[in-house]
């Protein structure tokens, strides 16, 4: 992994050099290879964008590139890319490149890797993508807002040989609080809140749309890249007539397997891979429905089907194996081993009491998060916030060292758990192993579970830690992991 011209820019430098610079508007128009050197830019600045559907007014929001979500940024697994980052807004703003093992410097995160992109300013990252897979970016400043208004995107980083399916798609899915005139709610933070389920929307967009039918083909094979892209809403998303097969999580290839259930669970800022043979019926229209939380299920969208004849009479005879990305393989006999317990929250036992502060946590007195501090602990820590400079490590570890952590979750709340600048391996949940070879950025834990999960310690760095439910992680739910 290494780094080209990084640092800020000034604007006017910006403009002279930026007109060769353009990203994919599509993952359609992705028929051709770039050359290199990859050159891409994105400005992050307020727009309007029809949110709620073609009849309802337009919205406010902030986007990059003037579009929700941002571009599809596509890349080339081992080839060098260099990023100019405009910030158009009236705030600091920085891009965390999520799931992607990058160098620290390059990470995002406001004060601990980088300082802060102020309001007409740019910061140029480089960085060399080591592994083929879908990840995404989004905001590490003010995460809570700007993540919730809009700013988002999806990076493909490409295999180096075509994996064997008709078609790839990508569904970015956002949920978004919007008042009866279609604006964006204000209320962003509010501690009870912060302290339960975090803020879930009332309005569900499919890349950046009120969804329509998604219109296939009988016959067809089709990789279908599913990203959560949501501030806490949990999905779990049900094929009817069908049958996904999950071939890669958070960017990384698994053993292909059918979900538990028949459902795929997707935390908020995970990513699935998956595979649908389509063996429906010419003409008919299947459901895709939401259905996580009880009594609240939803049609996301409709498998629509075209009257034509079938592309191919049987099912695609190609492996759905994915070729598998460079990772160190954990050495779990000699590992370091580590547990970090996640604390706080209301019906957790609702006060942090003994809890020390940072970065404006509240210290151990009170019900959490309803003065607007700490909700949440690690290790009896609340980091509150973004990211900040002297952001002391909960856990410091030798380069090149296997480690092993044991995280439990003793709140009565979900938790989509965040580690940057690595990939870990999942070895087992509340005792029982997990199968599938599954290597992940972000583990979701339910209420009382307990994840075992094993990386090398190979990319030096301070690492955040945290949960992805935005509201959890500025009310505390974060820690740094140090690796030296």
């Amino acid at each position: 992994m290494s780094t080209e011209s990084i640092g800020r820019v000034t604007r006017r430098s910006l403009l002279l050099g930026g007109a060769g610079l353009a990203l994919t508007p599509s993952l359609g128009a992705w028929t051709a290879r770039a050359a290199a050197p990859i050159d891409r830019r994105l400005a992050a600045g307020p727009t309007r964008a029809r949110l709620a559907g073609t009849d309802r007014p337009e919205t406010d929001v902030w986007a990059y590139n003037g579009t929700v979500p941002g571009p599809f940024v596509r890349l080339r697994q081992g080839e060098p890319v260099r990023i100019v980052v405009e910030n158009r807004l009236d705030q600091d703003t920085t891009v965390h490149w999520h799931g992607i093992r990058l160098p620290n410097a390059m990470d995002g995160v406001p004060g601990l890797t980088q300082p802060p992109i102020m309001p007409g300013e740019s910061f140029v990252y480089g960085f060399t993508p080591p592994d083929a897979g879908t990840f995404w970016y989004h905001p590490h400043a003010n995460s809570l807002q700007q993540l919730g208004r809009g700013l988002a995107g999806a990076v493909i980083v490409e295999e180096r040989e075509p994996v064997a399916v008709d078609r790839d798609l990508l569904w970015l899915i956002a949920d978004w609080r919007l008042t009866s005139e279609a604006r964006i709610a204000a209320g962003f933070g509010n501690p009870m809140e912060a302290a339960m389920s975090g803020r879930i929307g009332n309005t569900v967009t499919l890349n950046g749309a009120m969804p329509v039918d998604e219109p296939v083909r009988a016959g067809e094979r089709i990789r279908l890249r599913l990203v959560n892209a949501a501030l806490a809403r949990i999905m779990a998303l049900r094929f009817e007539g069908h049958r996904p097969v999950i071939v890669a999580i958070d960017g990384q290839p698994c053993d292909p397997h059918q979900p538990e259930g028949g459902r795929v669970l997707l935390g908020p800022a995970m990513r699935i891979d998956i595979v649908l043979d389509m063996q429906g019926e010419p003409g008919r229209r299947y459901k895709v429905v939401d259905d996580f939380y009880d009594g609240l299920a939803y049609r996301l969208t409709q498998l629509a089907y075209d009257e034509g004849a079938p592309l191919r009479a049987h099912p695609l005879d190609a492996p759905l194996d994915l070729p598998r990305n460079p990772l160190p393989e954990p050495e779990v006999g000699s590992a370091e081993r580590h547990e970090l317990t996640l604390q706080g929250g209301m019906m957790g036992g609702g006060a942090l009491a003994g809890v020390g502060g940072m970065m404006g946590g509240m210290k151990g007195t009170g019900m959490a998060g309803m003065g607007g501090g700490a909700a949440w602990a690690i290790n009896g820590m609340s980091m509150t916030g973004d990211g900040h400079a002297g952001m002391e490590p909960a856990l410091t570890f030798q380069r090149g060292r296997s480690i092993v952590l044991t995280l439990r979750n003793e709140t009565a709340w979900w938790h989509p758990m965040h580690f940057h600048g690595h990939s870990f391996r999942v070895f087992s949940r509340n005792g029982a192993p997990v199968p599938y070879r599954q290597w992940q950025d972000t583990v979701l834990m339910a209420p009382k579970d307990a994840v075992e999960v094993a990386f090398v310690a190979d990319n030096p760095g301070d690492w955040m830690l945290h949960c992805h439910v935005m509201d959890h992680q500025m009310a505390g739910l974060m820690t740094v992991l140090r690796v030296a």
